[in-house]
């Protein structure tokens, strides 16, 4: 019997590798191509979004440079000085207004006095405060005087410059004849300033008087009708009185300015990363400083975090650990759908609806407990981080509902085995395992937040200024600007190769440099969690 034997069969994989083979590629070949073509992609992608935005505003600095230095060498800074002083003063009047404020509630509430009354019993005290405010009447007068000095050096010498590139301009296009007819008029510094300098006497005079009649004020302070803000009277008078113990100090800093002094190179960074004023197209002076606007980001940020990790966590808990099959059905494409709202629309949302409800509840006087409440700003923290934080709950559930999926189901029967509850099981063995997906859940929910632009921009009220934190968490009910709302905002407006374009696109570049911090602090922490329960 003559045995036959058969060729052995190769394996389904050899034989689509021998396909691959004309192309010079084996299966594996193909698909590490693949996947490493997508990553290269992203790193590309990365790169370029990187170079783009250093090219946009690399030159901001050197511009923000030469912006103080016309700030000082036109005597903007001197005057400022004065600015400061009388801003100073404005603030106090703002307290006695919310003093007198409070005295008309209480008298009218507690009291049960009519309108007429509460008034007529606060005449006294709205004499001694109109007395208050009129004070920096001559100070004012002087300032103004000075303003107008010092801003028509800085109109006299940009029209200089405007006409120095004019001329280059047409330099550059060949028509010497038109570029030798534009006249360039030299701005001679130290002649210029002669007149703001020669103001020193009288400011120091002035200055004097003003000081005299607040503390004349002070030792007439008129006894309140409401005994209950007695305290607030005298916070007044010890601010007052550490307002007037700055006045030498800002004469002693008018005597030492002078304008030559050069504007350090660290200055230009400085005054952008920790400036306090985001001004714009201003007559006197522009500022570019992200500190409200960063400040602003966060604070809505955090808002929308506390109120968007216990609903997304929690409703992962429960769908994964809890809710039946039926319930799962239900509960998962509702949360998930909410992702496919479009941000404009949550934000008129917020506009018409959601503002309005939270500022009539916080006029409901069982919920003054609430700190912040009662509140009359309708756009505030509080209502872009509400809505925020229900664009942030789809992300936080589903990726939270997935690392809960991913703990081995051996731990749960383990836990069983033993004697615990569901509840115990949950707490202290499920969670605990999946910890760091949470975790990663909470920081990318994070990031989508603080990438968020239209909500911010119809719902956070726009104020570019600090929050007052003097109010603890009462905070919350300010106004506030963020980063990509200033972005959205106000790029459609600006030249391209301005100093408020390239302004807006180191902004960009914080947001940027801030989400790789995100995102490293995320695998920071999952890698220390894993190592600490290996």
């Amino acid at each position: 019997m003559i045995e036959t034997s058969s060729p052995p069969v190769a394996p389904v994989f050899a034989v689509k590798k021998r396909r691959l083979r004309f192309l010079g590629l084996t299966v594996d070949d193909t698909i590490r191509a693949f996947f490493g073509g997508n990553a290269l992609v992203a790193v590309i992608v990365l790169a370029l979004i990187t170079v783009f935005l250093f090219r946009e505003g690399f030159g901001f600095f050197a511009q923000n440079r030469t912006n103080l230095e016309v700030y000082r060498r036109a005597g903007l800074e001197y005057v400022d000085f004065i600015r400061r002083q009388t801003d100073d003063h404005t603030a106090l009047t703002r307290y006695l207004s919310d003093v007198r404020l409070r005295q008309l509630k209480l008298l009218t509430e507690q009291e049960k006095k009519s309108l007429d009354e509460a008034n007529a019993a606060l005449a006294p005290f709205d004499a001694f405060a109109e007395q208050f405010s009129a004070t920096v009447d001559p100070l004012r007068a002087l300032m103004a005087e000075l303003t107008e000095q010092a801003t028509a050096l800085k109109t006299k010498f940009a029209v200089t410059e405007d006409r120095k590139v004019e001329r280059h301009q047409l330099l550059a296009e060949g028509k010497t004849a038109e570029a030798t007819a534009v006249k360039i008029d030299a701005v001679d510094f130290a002649t210029e300033l002669l007149p703001l300098r020669a103001a020193l006497p009288a400011y120091k005079e002035t200055s004097r008087e003003f000081s005299r009649k607040l503390v004349t004020l002070l030792d007439a302070t008129p006894v309140l009708p409401a005994a209950e803000l007695l305290p607030r009277m005298e916070r007044l008078k010890q601010l007052t009185r550490d307002y007037l113990a700055g006045f030498p100090a800002i004469e002693q800093a008018m005597e030492a300015w002078d304008y030559k002094e050069p504007v350090p190179a660290w200055q230009t960074f400085t005054s952008f990363l920790f400036g306090r004023q985001w001004l714009t197209a201003s007559f006197w002076q522009d500022w570019y400083g992200i500190l409200p606007l960063l400040i602003g980001s966060l604070l809505v940020s955090l808002v929308a975090l506390a109120f968007a990790v216990p609903l997304g966590v929690g409703a992962a808990i429960y769908v994964n650990q809890i809710a039946s099959v039926r319930e799962q059905k239900l509960i998962k494409p509702c949360i998930e759908f909410i992702s496919a709202f479009p941000s404009v629309v949550l934000g008129f949302f917020g506009i018409a609806v959601l503002g309005q409800a939270l500022r009539a509840a916080s006029q409901i006087s069982w919920l003054s407990w609430v700190p912040g409440f009662p509140y009359s700003e309708r756009l505030n923290i509080l209502t872009a981080g509400c809505l925020l934080a229900v664009i942030a709950v789809p992300t936080i559930f589903t990726l939270a509902e997935d690392a809960l999926n991913n703990v081995p189901r051996a731990f749960k029967e383990a836990s069983y085995a033993l004697g615990a509850s569901r509840l115990q099981t949950i707490l202290r063995i499920i969670v605990p395992a999946s910890l760091s997906g949470i975790i990663s859940a909470v920081l990318l929910g994070l990031g989508r937040v603080v990438g968020e632009t239209m909500v911010v921009l119809l719902c956070a009220g726009n104020r570019i200024a600090i929050p007052d934190f003097t109010q603890g968490l009462s905070v919350v009910t300010e106004p506030v600007h963020t980063m990509t709302g200033i972005i959205a905002q106000e790029m459609g407006e600006v030249v391209r190769g301005s100093i408020h374009y390239r302004a807006l696109f180191v902004v960009g570049l914080v947001l940027f440099v801030l989400s790789l911090l995100i995102n490293f602090l995320a695998q920071k922490i999952v890698r220390r969690y894993r190592i600490s329960i290996g």
